[in-house]
């Protein structure tokens, strides 16, 4: 059943692209490639958290980066 939830994220994908990418001027061609790389980032990430949902997040790395900074702090 995950291949129907990658199916409809790619739906939702298609129609974000009709709906938004008209709306980009042509001479735009910087903001077209960021959209493009965000949309492609979302999808890719929608898809390997639909495999994978146990993965840690943005704020556990960065607790896992500054961890050692607040135990040196408190000892202070």
């Amino acid at each position: 059943m995950k291949w129907l939830s990658i199916l409809g994220i790619l739906v939702i994908t298609i129609l974000i692209i009709l709906y938004e990418w008209p709306k980009l001027k042509k001479n735009q061609k910087k903001e077209k490639k960021a959209f493009a790389v965000l949309l492609l980032t979302s999808v890719t990430l929608s898809i390997v958290l639909l495999y994978f949902p146990d993965i840690p997040g943005p704020t556990e790395l960065i607790d896992t980066i500054f961890k050692p900074f607040g135990n040196l702090l408190s000892n202070l």
